[in-house]
């Protein structure tokens, strides 16, 4: 008898999970626009890294190229933009991203090249997706 009430209770704390989460993936609204040249899903109250752009922190940006706006299961898509529709972001700070090793080798030649780089990329914070 203790294995069913275990299994019910059980069953009960992921129903309750599963509706929490299936009401915030259904009524998020999410947007994919082009940002100097990369097409990038963005939500509101949510940051995104994008290649360098210019600004200081703190100032406020505005990109017009939406290619998609999905509102609650209702989607727009553009030919090729949305027209009208903006997001509206503020730069966070400027950061680099993660050291990639570029290693070239010949074999049998003595031949061995080591690069390092990083990317460098700006925290940007989605203030407001408007159609």
């Amino acid at each position: 008898m203790r294995i069913c009430v275990n299994f019910f209770s059980f069953a009960k704390i992921i129903l309750t999970f599963a509706t929490y989460f299936a009401k915030t993936i259904i009524f998020t609204m999410y947007a994919i626009v082009d940002i100097a040249g990369q097409q990038i899903k963005v939500q509101k109250d949510r940051y995104v890294y994008i290649n360098r752009l210019e600004g200081e922190p703190g100032a406020g940006l505005t990109f017009d190229k939406v290619l998609l706006v999905d509102n609650g299961g209702e989607i727009s898509v553009g030919l090729p933009t949305i027209s009208g529709a903006t997001i509206s972001a503020t730069i966070l700070e400027h950061v680099k991203g993660e050291k990639v090793i570029v290693f070239k080798k010949k074999r049998r030649k003595g031949y061995r090249k080591k690069n390092g780089h990083r990317q460098s990329l700006t925290k940007v914070l989605i203030q407001d997706i408007t159609l």
